[in-house]
């Protein structure tokens, strides 16, 4: 059985959601295969939009660095290359797939049908409701994750996130470990969790793995 790749994303933008007129500034993608990150891809990318002055304290990203980056057109064309056939996971993953959604459609990128989205947050929520917050950077210090580089910038949020991913995947093998048998914690089986409310969690993951048995 080939093991899955799962692509874990972080876009920065000048703030405002996508239907609201907001564009991205920056992407990364971190590919995780099993426990281990295997890959990693970022860039800046030059839409032709400003960033407004409280964004650039936020992030570091400068409306100068912008105009030297790549078009985003081709950001978006390469970042599709590389996460072709790959499930997306990303920390609040509703803003991240609206940017998604919305600068591949700019760019002109037919949809990818694997491209579907699990969320870090909601899954920490499940998996950990006795934490403070479920923002990234209060996972960071719930579980003693350390950035590597600067937060809110898209590769090294891409990265906490794809830590963060490998401790949601460890605590449902452990937690759950009778219940799932020699069935894999994929990108598919998250995804159904990150929908179940909190007190079902256990029973989603049975009829996930038993539904998966019967049709294999």
């Amino acid at each position: 059985m080939t093991m899955e790749t799962i692509a874990v994303v972080d876009f920065e933008t000048t703030g405002l959601g996508p239907t609201s007129g907001g564009r991205a500034t920056e992407i990364a993608a971190v590919l995780v295969r099993g426990d281990t990150v295997v890959d990693r891809w970022s860039s800046l990318m030059n839409s032709g939009t400003w960033v407004p002055p409280h964004i650039q304290v936020l992030t570091g990203i400068s409306n100068d660095m912008l105009a030297s980056a790549p078009d985003s057109t081709a950001v978006m064309q390469e970042l599709a290359r590389f996460t072709q056939g790959c499930p997306l996971v990303a920390h609040n993953a509703a803003f991240d797939r609206g940017f998604w959604q919305a600068e591949m459609a700019q760019a002109g990128v037919t949809a990818d049908p694997a491209h579907e989205f699990a969320c870090t947050v909601l899954l920490s929520r499940r998996l950990w409701p006795e934490a403070r917050s479920h923002s990234l950077g209060a996972m960071t210090d719930f579980h003693g994750i350390r950035f590597q580089g600067r937060a809110h910038r898209a590769m090294a949020d891409a990265l906490v996130t794809a830590e963060l991913l490998l401790k949601v995947r460890a605590e449902v093998a452990q937690r759950f470990a009778l219940d799932l048998g020699d069935a894999e914690v994929d990108h598919a089986l998250l995804a159904c969790l990150q929908r179940t409310p909190l007190r079902w969690l256990r029973r989603g993951l049975v009829d996930h793995v038993k539904a998966r048995r019967q049709s294999s």
